[in-house]
């Protein structure tokens, strides 16, 4: 199966599914239907065109920086209008996520060109809040979405490596390519897009949310216990 592997990395990043009036929340990680948004975007599809073809990408993120949630007041004024209510919107500062598509190598390959040469702007879910790039990884060959997640390098900055090291990476997917998690929490979110269009539309998906090891190493437990070998004060009696 082939997979695509994305880049999400930027000063700020916020990926709304439950927002309403004067209250703009973020998700601790990207949803499916931003994501599916961003693709749309590179393609340069319109908000009214079909989407069928992007709906059944199997999707999986790994956490790899977490980001500092962050909160800003904003209000707006039009031409003869009296000023719109203020709105608190939230972000996400300086977190790092890897996320795996998988779908046929055709359609993936389309989407990775779209990515790297994009006919509209890209954003981390809001306009205000560009990428790092490059965002596409390209194409990779595993047996399923959770598989690329495990393997792939750990993409945290540096300085967050040194006083993380070796720590256990999250991961939300799709709930059926996580079938070797039993012990995985699974919830769901309205965040599969039907339409972008006038009349947005959701449906519910279920994801599982699990731990992996770090792929950059092991833990700092498990780096502590091979540091200090097996001894026996006895040994010498």
């Amino acid at each position: 199966m082939s997979i695509l592997l994305l880049r999400l990395s930027g000063p700020l990043q916020s990926w709304g599914s439950s927002s309403r009036f004067t209250i703009r929340t973020t998700q601790r990680e990207p949803t499916k239907s931003a994501v599916i948004g961003l693709l749309a975007s590179a393609q340069g599809r319109q908000r009214g065109d079909d989407i069928e073809d992007l709906l059944h990408l199997s999707f999986g993120v790994r956490i790899d920086q977490p980001g500092i949630l962050v909160n800003d007041m904003q209000t707006e004024h039009g031409a003869n209008v009296k000023a719109m209510p203020l709105t608190t919107r939230y972000y996400l500062s300086d977190a790092k996520f890897l996320v795996a598509l998988g779908a046929d190598s055709a359609l993936l390959e389309g989407l990775d060109q779209a990515l790297r040469h994009p006919r509209w702007p890209l954003y981390l879910g809001r306009r205000a809040c560009p990428p790092d790039y490059p965002v596409s990884l390209g194409l990779v060959q595993e047996d399923r979405v959770d598989q690329a997640l495990r393997t792939h390098p750990w993409m945290a900055a540096s300085w967050y490596k040194r006083r993380h090291q070796g720590s256990r990476l999250e991961v939300v997917c799709d709930a059926d390519c996580a079938k070797d998690e039993d012990n995985g929490i699974v919830s769901s979110q309205a965040d599969a897009p039907l339409s972008f269009g006038a009349a947005r539309r959701y449906a519910v998906r279920t994801v599982c949310r699990y731990r992996i090891p770090n792929p950059d190493g092991p833990g700092p437990d498990e780096q502590r216990t091979k540091a200090v070998p097996d001894h026996d004060p006895m040994s010498f009696f």
